[in-house]
């Protein structure tokens, strides 16, 4: 399934990304970069991504999430994923929030149970 598309009963990956970004702005937007309370925040914001995205409906798909949250330092950052899937009713969707604190990076993979 490519970006933007659903299958009959797949997830638009563009409704997706619409979805992690609403959560990100509204659990990020004045949080400060603390190291310590970073663990807790990744674990939280994903958990709450993922039972977002169950209750669109997704029934037949493992969500998986992935968080990560860094200091905001001026400096850039890579991230990579691979993955072995069907193309035709798997897919994935990211999205990035920054503030002047902290830069926060989430991507979502719904995997299609046969």
């Amino acid at each position: 399934m490519g970006l933007g598309t659903r299958t009959a009963c797949g997830p638009a990956s563009s409704a997706v990304k619409e979805c992690i970004h609403a959560i990100l702005k509204e659990k990020l937007a004045n949080v400060q970069y603390i190291p310590e309370e970073m663990p807790q925040l990744t674990k939280s914001l994903s958990e709450t991504i993922k039972d977002r995205l169950k209750e669109e409906g997704f029934d037949r798909y493992k969500m998986v999430v992935q968080v990560v949250i860094g200091e905001q330092r001026g400096e850039g950052v890579n991230m990579a994923a691979r993955c072995f899937w069907d193309a035709d009713t798997d897919s994935y969707a990211h999205d990035v929030f920054m503030n002047d604190s902290l830069f926060c990076v989430v991507a979502a993979f719904g995997c299609f149970y046969y």
